[in-house]
């Protein structure tokens, strides 16, 4: 049956093997609540192992869009799952919850096992990166979805806070909006990026134009920063009142998610200087700030909100934590 299967193109063999490889990957992300072995029909996690005793639980599901056009044109897949894990576990963040587990959905025209177990490595790094265990998944093979080489990718994230512990919470006029650098575009407007690059016939093995010290293809790739622990210490202790992920709508869509009625963000311009990347794409796509903002994170990952006498030893902390974090702007009624 396996053989005639494999006529039509699923090779359940290659399946088994890339399951087994797989595995010792898996298990490296293992944490209080998940031994993340693999191969049972789901994952398991013990919420009262992991410390927690009257927890909210918190979920997220996302993908990384186009730039795994840009991973698979590169042959390089060892981080895009990186970009996975990030965008699923930054998302639980804002909520003021700890990643607990992922999973991971693959899938694909015709498995390549290299290229798919480059992939999960990439995955079980941003899960150690985030903290949370990969407890399970799904590759699938499917002739004649996708064409030859391709993939696409969809992550599933759980996270948990105590009770009364959401974010965001107590936000008030006054408030100082701390920003956390991004390490780049992340996994937002890769549409637009991949055009300009057609557009100005840039070739992404050649200098970045506006870093010749790497390729401008290795500057779009590399992976969304995840900022998991440096800021769970600070949303426990209450210090944080509230964090939006920067993602798709940019800066002027993410962070009014965040504000109570009544109140919105206003930023200082001085503080948000766009970095060489961020600078290039406006200009190789003749594009407004506005469109900029909408589109980009423009150097900001993350926005968190404190109270103003925390502001100073809370950049300094976050900073020691090796986030690059400084004071964009503040709360004021709208």
């Amino acid at each position: 049956m396996s053989d005639a299967y494999k006529s039509a193109g699923v090779d359940i063999d290659a399946g088994e093997r890339l399951v087994r490889a797989i595995s010792p990957m898996a298990k490296s992300t293992a944490r209080p609540g998940a031994d993340s072995a693999l191969g049972g029909f789901g994952g398991l996690f013990d919420l009262k192992a992991a410390g927690f005793n009257d927890p909210i639980l918190v979920s997220g599901a996302d993908g990384v869009g186009t730039k795994l056009k840009l991973a698979v044109a590169m042959d390089r897949h060892d981080t895009i799952g990186i970009d996975l894990v990030a965008m699923c576990a930054n998302d639980v963040l804002a909520q003021g919850a700890e990643p607990l587990f992922f999973l991971d959905y693959f899938a694909t025209g015709g498995l390549d096992e290299k290229v798919a177990a480059n992939v999960v490595s990439g995955i079980a790094d941003g899960c150690r990166q985030a903290g949370c265990a990969l407890i399970g998944g799904e590759t699938a093979e499917m002739p004649g979805m996708y064409a030859d080489g391709e993939y696409d990718l969809a992550g599933f994230c759980v996270g948990a806070a105590e009770r009364g512990a959401l974010l965001p919470a107590g936000v008030a006029d006054g408030d100082i909006l701390i920003g956390l650098a991004s390490s780049g575009a992340h996994s937002n407007g890769y549409s637009l990026i991949r055009k300009i690059i057609d557009d100005t016939d840039s070739l992404l093995d050649a200098p970045a134009p506006f870093d010749a010290s790497v390729t401008l293809g290795d500057a779009l790739l590399a992976p969304t920063r995840i900022y998991t622990r440096s800021l769970i210490p600070h949303i426990r202790s209450g210090h944080v009142r509230a964090f939006a992920h920067i993602t798709g709508g940019g800066i002027t869509d993410n962070v009014p998610r965040i504000m109570p009625e009544g109140l919105a963000p206003h930023y200082d311009v001085g503080a948000l200087p766009l970095p060489p990347l961020f600078g290039w794409l406006k200009e190789a796509g003749g594009l407004s700030d506005e469109a900029m903002h909408r589109t980009f994170n423009c150097g900001v990952g993350g926005v968190v909100v404190c109270a103003p006498e925390k502001s100073d030893n809370l950049v300094s902390v976050l900073n020691n934590a090796g986030e690059s974090a400084r004071i964009i702007g503040e709360v004021r009624k709208s």
